[in-house]
């Protein structure tokens, strides 16, 4: 593969204390010998990898590539807006946060959960402010996921994908909310990970306003 390639693969990839780098690349303990696409369709593609380890072992690895997505916490006071839509992967009906992708590349991150909380509910934000970027399911897939807290919310029209057809907007109290993350009513991963960034900022906010 083409250094050039990797590099730009790996640009966005956050120089924390848990990954050493060299040469302004990540220290990686698998390189890629070949890749060949395996399939494509307008929402994703699936490679396959010929990898070798450091300790000399060769293998595959799958890779899922798909453009990056944002998730939109709509919070109004002690209200918070979720959407129900059935996800055929699990073949139920699901409560979530409003996310998505607009299988762009190039698309402004905002601009993107903006767009997205305006197509699913209808909503319109006066400040959006960003809580930070999670990366969806690693294992097989490098679509990372940008989270964003909307807020001074105004209703408009929405404006659904054909593939959202089914969308409907559900309102509840945050305790309500909170409880079903916990009973398991609500089992979405992005939107577990959201509220977890979206309390940590909360707190840290309150401590920052207190001195």
């Amino acid at each position: 593969m083409d250094l050039s390639l990797v590099q730009e693969r790996t640009s966005q990839f956050p120089k924390s204390g848990y990954c050493t780098w060299e040469n302004g690349l990540p220290n990686m303990s698998i390189r890629t010998l070949s890749s060949r696409e395996v399939y494509r369709n307008p929402w994703l593609s699936l490679r396959e990898d010929r990898i070798e380890r450091s300790n000399g072992a060769e293998g595959i690895y799958s890779v899922v590539d798909k453009d990056d997505c944002a998730i939109i916490l709509p919070v109004e006071g002690d209200t918070i807006y979720l959407i129900e839509q059935f996800r055929y992967t699990i073949q139920q009906r699901a409560l979530e946060l409003p996310q998505g992708g607009w299988e762009s590349p190039d698309v402004d991150p905002e601009e993107l959960a903006r767009g997205e909380l305006r197509e699913e509910t209808g909503l319109v934000a006066a400040s959006m402010t960003y809580l930070g970027t999670m990366s969806i399911a690693y294992g097989f897939a490098n679509q990372k996921q940008y989270v964003y807290l909307a807020s001074g919310l105004t209703h408009a029209e929405t404006d659904p994908d054909p593939e959202e057809h089914d969308l409907t907007l559900h309102t509840f109290t945050i305790a309500e909310f909170e409880q079903m993350l916990l009973d398991g009513a609500i089992q979405d991963v992005c939107t577990l990970g959201a509220w977890g960034l979206y309390k940590i900022w909360k707190e840290k906010e309150r401590h920052s306003q207190l001195g």
